[in-house]
């Protein structure tokens, strides 16, 4: 599901932040970019709830076909040598 559901050659946009002090001093001693770090987990984060919301909406779908699997099994069931 990693489909380019954002532009990712969007002009930046500066923005104020909180962080806690700490993570901030440590990010730095590491020479983490706070921008990129946010960026990947907000992509993370959009992916997971559009998978969330994926599987919210296609519920009674998978749940159909599950119960149909368990009665009459699946098409490849003679096929399958394991």
């Amino acid at each position: 599901m990693q489909e380019n559901f954002y532009d990712a050659q969007a002009p930046k946009k500066s923005t104020n932040l909180s962080i806690n002090s700490d993570l901030l001093q440590q990010a730095k001693n590491h020479h983490i970019n706070l921008s990129k770090a946010l960026e990947q987990s907000l992509i993370e984060m959009l992916l997971e709830e559009k998978r969330r919301e994926w599987r919210e909406q296609n519920c009674e779908a998978i749940e159909d076909y599950n119960r149909r699997i368990e009665t009459a099994g699946a098409f490849s069931d003679g096929l399958r040598r394991f």
